[in-house]
């Protein structure tokens, strides 16, 4: 079994599969404070809960856009599988060459969000990550990844809002009756959700003009499901792309260990 880990700002995302079959998947907070002891203990509860035999799990791969939590995770891998985790970053095997002007500033999980999507749908595409930030991960008709936009998040805005304004308080994301909110609440909701769908539509016609082609469209992300659902763009929704990813990319470079070894 292979342990799959992507460590997001707001979110830690793990996964455990079966082959090619995810078995086992959770999300937990990202604490920037833990200790690989900590984290350790957190992971053989979910094993536990999962009914999963941590001598079954053979291997780990992580991806991480919070740097200093990627040595714990590192340690908390080689406690609990024996082995070294494999990271991606600069060297690893993605099998998808990356045209932009710095590959090393790319966030790790738009690569492997761009890696799942080539598998899942082909290319040209666009690959759109509801998370922390809204990130358009595009990938060019060669199967390159060629760039995209960040856009603040939807929690990230909202909190941003209330903080800024007084007499506007934090609501839960939902679709509210309509898109003219006929009180504050439904006013919030209406923005965040018809908006960011706008916002999502706009972005997408924008950048497959700029590919030159008609790029499929998928998203992942919390609220992914729910954006998706608002807009005209979005077709299909992933929400484990990432974990995807992640096991396609370990899968590359098991078998190119395999080749040096030959």
């Amino acid at each position: 079994m292979l342990l799959t880990i992507d460590i997001g700002n707001t979110h830690v995302v793990l996964g455990v599969f079966e082959g090619e079959r995810l078995a086992h998947h959770w999300r937990i907070g990202t604490h920037r404070q833990d200790t690989s002891d900590e984290c350790a203990a957190t992971l053989r509860s979910l094993f536990e809960l999962g009914g999963v035999e941590r001598g079954s799990v053979r291997d780990s791969i992580i991806s991480c856009v919070v740097p200093p939590l990627l040595p714990i995770f590192e340690r908390t891998c080689e406690k609990l599988v024996g082995r070294p985790a494999l990271v991606v970053g600069p060297g690893i095997r993605t099998g998808m060459p990356i045209r932009v002007e710095n590959p090393r500033e790319v966030g790790a999980d738009r690569i492997v969000n761009a890696v799942a999507t080539i598998a899942l749908v082909g290319a040209p595409a666009i690959a759109i990550d509801f998370g922390t930030a809204t990130s358009f991960d595009c990938i060019s008709a060669a199967g390159e990844f060629v760039g995209g936009a960040i856009y603040p998040g939807v929690f990230v805005s909202l909190e941003a809002l209330v903080n800024r304004a007084s007499k506007l308080s934090s609501v839960e994301i939902v679709r509210p009756p309509s898109v003219i909110g006929r009180n504050t609440t439904h006013n919030l909701q209406s923005g965040m959700v018809f908006g960011y769908a706008g916002m999502v539509d706009t972005m997408v016609r924008r950048i497959r003009k700029e590919l030159g082609e008609d790029a499929r469209v998928i998203a992942t992300g919390g609220l992914a499901g729910l954006i998706a659902s608002e807009t005209e763009t979005i077709e299909r929704v992933e929400p484990f792309l990432t974990l995807e990813g992640l096991r396609l990319i370990y899968e590359r470079n098991r078998d190119k260990e395999k080749e040096d070894q030959a």
